[in-house]
Formats: structure tokens, C-alpha cells, sequence
């Protein structure tokens, strides 16, 4: 569903641009992680409960398969966002009325090095310098993906991306900022 749902928002745009000359750029972000992230990602509750002693799930593929992801830090992501601004094209149109075809753009902004998850787990523990309880389970059969790889060749061409955080980097930055922010005892961490 929710690639489903990425595609349909890129179908409506293209749309719009085909018949409002609207110029366009679709970003596809891969697994962004970094300070102030979304406390739903998996690095970020994995951090939670780690520090608080609490038991992980780690899910793995058939037949004991690895699950990656192309995990994608956030200054990474800002560089791309930044170049696609950069490069954008006015729109053709105004008031409804197209005067020309304008400029429509997708792009992939990953890291394209996919990590397997347990490998997230750890470099989580050796920065937290406490060992995970690990719990392996089977990756649901909801849609879920086994891995995500960033093809970003497109991005670099046109818009000179080039990722160059690596994820054990980008979580030393990560683990930096959680235990400074939650540290003060009055913000709750999960």
C-alpha cells in the first residue's frame, strides 16, 4: 500500500503537469535517518529500547534471508533536496492556462549501500555500549520489502548528488544527539 501510494501521488502530479504546466520535481527518499528523526523508524526505537533494556525484533526473510535497507542519512537527503530546488524550471502556466510543456522530474536520493538490519543493531550497541536483547522473527508477508537499494544515477547526473555518510558515521551523529536530548530527564523518549 504504501508504495502503492507513492506512485499514485507521482501519477497525479505528472498530471498536473501535463495539463496545468505546472514544473515538478518527485523526491523518493530512502530510509532516512539522522537527529530529530521520526520516532517510528526502526533506528530510533531500536535506540529507545536498547538504552532501556527492553527486547528487539529483528525480522529476517525466508529460509534466514537478510533484510537491508538503504539507510540514508539526513544531511545526504538535504544535499538532494537542495540541488533538485537548484535546478528547478518556472512553470508554463498560469490561471489554469498551459503555455508550453514544463519541466517534470522524479528522483531517487538514497545511499546505495543497503545494510542489513542487524547490522543496524549493532553499531547501535557498540555507540550505546550496551548489548541488545535480540528477538529474530519472520518479515511479514504485508508487502514489506526484504531489502531497498537507491538507484541514484539519475540524481547524480542531473543534479551532481553524491551521498558520503556512511551509516556508522551518520549513527555516531544520531546517538550523539538522543542521548544529549533526552538526557535532561523531562522529554519522553518513547
Amino acid at each position: 500500500l504504501y508504495a502503492a501510494t507513492k506512485k499514485a501521488g507521482e501519477e497525479i502530479a505528472h498530471t498536473y503537469n501535463h495539463i496545468y504546466g505546472l514544473s515538478l520535481t518527485a523526491l523518493r527518499f530512502f530510509t532516512v535517518y539522522g537527529p530529530w528523526g521520526r520516532p517510528d523508524m526502526a533506528y530510533f526505537f531500536f535506540t529507545r529500547d536498547i538504552l532501556k533494556g527492553r527486547t528487539i525484533s529483528i525480522f529476517e526473510a525466508a529460509n534466514h534471508g537478510t533484510v537491508a535497507r538503504d539507510f540514508t542519512f539526513i544531511d545526504d537527503i538535504v544535499k538532494g533536496c537542495l540541488a533538485a530546488l537548484d535546478t528547478a524550471e518556472k512553470s508554463t502556466g498560469s490561471g489554469g492556462k498551459k503555455k508550453g510543456p514544463a519541466q517534470f522530474r522524479v528522483y531517487n536520493l538514497g545511499n546505495t549501500s543497503p545494510v542489513p538490519v542487524s547490522d543496524l543493531v549493532s553499531i547501535l550497541e557498540k555507540l550505546l555500549k550496551v548489548d541488545a536483547k535480540r528477538k529474530v522473527m519472520k518479515l511479514p508477508q504485508n508487502g514489506d520489502v526484504r531489502f531497498t537499494h537507491a538507484n541514484i544515477s539519475l540524481a547524480q547526473r542531473e543534479l551532481g548528488y553524491k551521498p558520503s555518510t556512511d551509516l556508522q558515521t551518520g549513527m555516531k551523529k544520531f546517538v550523539r544527539w538522543y542521548l544529549s536530548y533526552y538526557s535532561g530527564g523531562n522529554k519522553a523518549a518513547g
